[in-house]
């Protein structure tokens, strides 16, 4: 992977990058993506934050080598920190846990002031950013599930808005599964499901087995839950 050709996973986050944006990558690593975007035409300029000293390096090193430091500046700080209000378009999140991206969003809310367009990625726990979008009035306008070397990874796309229109056929299962993603359904789609069913009910016979606890009852009763809202997704998708 480089400037010119990114990951399966960092293309697809890419793509939804709007024309002209003025971008900021948090937890840019190498800064590939906003090389990339800007060797495509797709940019104007952007911002690769990293609060790794080793990443920020790599950052560093990747900009001077393509000799994009009159458009990309790479700068060290934590998550938001990075960026001011209103200096940026478009801000990408990739390659984190659904919680830390939240926490992310959450802590620097302030530092969203200008920006248009959200582009996450999160590796797990898609179901706390879409919660934290809804909450914060950002409308879900698109999202894309694809694999790569054996993992399966969610992108969700928001822009500003009160909208709720993707939720409101069955919002507490499009929350967990992605009201667009269940609507394409595809393979890939319906095989990060199969096998999570699969996972959580044999989680759910083993704590059947398992001594009671209050702990125990409570992880039971959120696994049946999801399986419930999972089912219900695929057998209306079937119908």
């Amino acid at each position: 992977m480089n400037e010119l050709k990114l990951s399966k996973r960092l293309e697809a986050v890419a793509a939804h990058i709007p024309k002209e944006s003025i971008l900021a990558d948090i937890g840019s690593d190498h800064a590939y993506l906003p090389c990339y975007a800007y060797l495509q035409g797709i940019i104007k300029s952007g911002i690769a934050g990293e609060v790794v000293e080793g990443p920020y390096q790599s950052a560093l090193q990747q900009v001077r080598k393509t000799e994009l430091e009159h458009v990309i500046e790479v700068r060290k700080g934590d998550g938001l920190d990075v960026i001011f209000p209103n200096e940026v378009t478009c801000l990408t999140i990739a390659g984190m846990g659904g919680t830390l991206i939240q926490s992310i969003l959450e802590k620097g809310k302030e530092k969203l002031e200008g920006v248009q367009t959200l582009i996450l990625q999160p590796n797990i726990g898609a179901k706390k950013i879409r919660l934290w979008l809804l909450q914060n009035k950002w409308e879900l306008v698109a999202e894309t599930i694809l694999q790569e070397d054996g993992r399966i990874y969610e992108i969700l796309v928001a822009k500003r808005g009160e909208e709720t229109q993707p939720y409101k056929d069955n919002k507490s299962a499009y929350l967990l599964v992605g009201p667009f993603l269940a609507k394409e359904r595809n393979e890939i789609f319906l095989k990060k499901w199969s096998h999570e069913l699969a996972h959580w009910k044999r989680i759910v016979e083993q704590l059947e087995t398992a001594a009671k606890s209050e702990a125990n009852e409570k992880k039971m009763k959120e696994l049946n839950e999801n399986i419930r809202l999972v089912e219900e997704v695929l057998k209306i998708e079937n119908s």
